[in-house]
């Protein structure tokens, strides 16, 4: 089968690039030079197991490098969340040429019919990659093509921002995508629904380009406040939300990484402050304020931040600050230094301990996502036992049960199943 010369590509030259593609074109190039078929499949062979692609292993791998790989186009939306004619008409000359590709049988490019139908050690599940090739393969023509790969970057970003849901920031101040960040279901989170109400709608107003707040939630501690946040970003990672985690011994670098995120103007990012605190003669802190407050470095629209802390007033308050042996003035000045900073945050949603019936409820529907379900009264007698064995009532402590309960069923299981 003849197809297009890839040297013909404009937009997308970065293709030629890569090993694999140079095989395919020198294949198309001398179809009767015996070794490039072999040399093919094993190149597509190596990079199926290594990225975990499936099925129709040219076009997968093709489309693959459309999403993450680096082009005028990914780098355009990237930068101005928008795209003109021109370089629609360009990406649609290169998908003139990209097409067969994506609609070719690998078998009758190699004469490997497993190539077609490929299935790996550790397939990745991956969404966008599905949804894309499909979109690109029925196309009905090549400008469809483009302004479907021009629309996929422009909502789910290209490159890394694209590959991962949440990132940390690493010691030299660059993104570093969290491989194995857990996907959390938003209807796994029981309970405190006014915060979950609250919260929600507040990303929601954010992702539809609307007024939204920075967030603080505290309270006690093991109640799901991190697990909120994480799970808003799994819910909205498809509609282009990302998460970068900050440790406090990196807020000097905050203003760096707004300019960095702010430059990806088709992407949405919620900075997010783990168990944030600060004790008595820190003035790290104060980097945060300024960025909220609208510094030498604003905060940018697409930008939120989010923090958890067990502490309300987020600064320590030291015995001194309430002593009434302390000046007026001082102890004023000092008060308001300590609320100044949680001042900062528009939305703050207490998390109190859990009642004993939420407590019991969290328990109850882990189980039965495990398949296992406990009479009311079992469940409430185990259940207490665990609490009053451990340091309280709340999601975490019911997690941990589930975990020993679960652990314990299996246990069981497999010394029945050896007798």
């Amino acid at each position: 089968m003849t197809c297009p010369d890839l040297h013909h590509l404009l937009v997308c030259r970065d293709l030629l690039s890569d090993p694999l593609i140079q095989t395919l074109q020198s294949l198309q190039q001398s179809p009767g030079q015996e070794d490039l078929p072999s040399k093919l499949s094993a190149r597509l062979i190596e990079k199926a197991e290594q990225l975990g692609l499936s099925g129709n292993l040219l076009p997968a791998y093709l489309t693959y490098q459309l999403i993450w790989g680096d082009n005028t186009a990914s780098r355009t939306l990237e930068r101005s969340g928008t795209y003109g004619p021109g370089l629609e008409a360009a990406l649609a000359s290169d998908m003139a040429v990209l097409l067969p590709y994506l609609r070719m049988d690998t078998a009758s490019l190699t004469g490997c019919a497993f190539l077609s139908a490929y299935v790996p050690a550790a397939p990745v599940r991956s969404h966008e990659l599905t949804s894309l090739m499909d979109g690109l393969t029925r196309a009905d023509s090549p400008g469809q093509a483009a302004r479907i790969l021009l629309d996929h970057y422009k909502t789910h970003g290209s490159g890394s921002l694209a590959r991962f849901t949440a990132f940390r920031l690493s010691s030299s101040g660059h993104l570093t995508g969290i491989r194995d960040f857990p996907d959390y279901d938003w209807d796994d989170l029981i309970a405190y629904q006014r915060q979950k109400e609250k919260l929600l709608a507040n990303t929601r107003a954010f992702l539809a380009g609307h007024r939204a707040n920075n967030v603080l939630l505290t309270g006690a501690r093991g109640t799901g406040k991190s697990t909120a946040v994480k799970a808003l970003v799994s819910r909205y990672q498809d509609r282009g939300l990302r998460l970068v985690q900050i440790a406090r011994g990196q807020l000097s670098q905050l203003s760096a990484v707004m300019e960095r995120l702010c430059a990806s103007k088709n992407l949405k990012f919620i900075l997010f402050f783990d168990d944030l605190s600060f004790d008595e003669g820190e003035t790290e802190y104060k980097y945060l304020k300024s960025v909220i407050d609208g510094g030498v470095t604003p905060q940018p629209d697409n930008v939120l931040i989010y923090a958890t802390s067990n502490r309300r007033h987020l600064l320590r308050e030291s015995w001194q600050d309430r002593s009434d042996q302390i000046d007026d003035i001082y102890m004023q000045d000092s008060a308001n230094e300590s609320i100044s900073l949680s001042d900062r945050f528009g939305l703050i949603l207490h998390y109190t301990q859990p009642t004993q019936e939420e407590y019991l409820a969290i328990i109850r529907h882990e189980l039965e996502k495990a398949g296992i379900t406990l009479d009311n009264e079992t469940l409430r007698i185990l259940g207490v036992r665990w609490e009053h064995e451990h340091s309280g009532r709340n999601g975490r402590i019911a997690h941990q049960f589930v975990t020993w309960y679960l652990g314990q069923q299996g246990l069981k299981q497999a010394v029945s199943g050896s007798v």
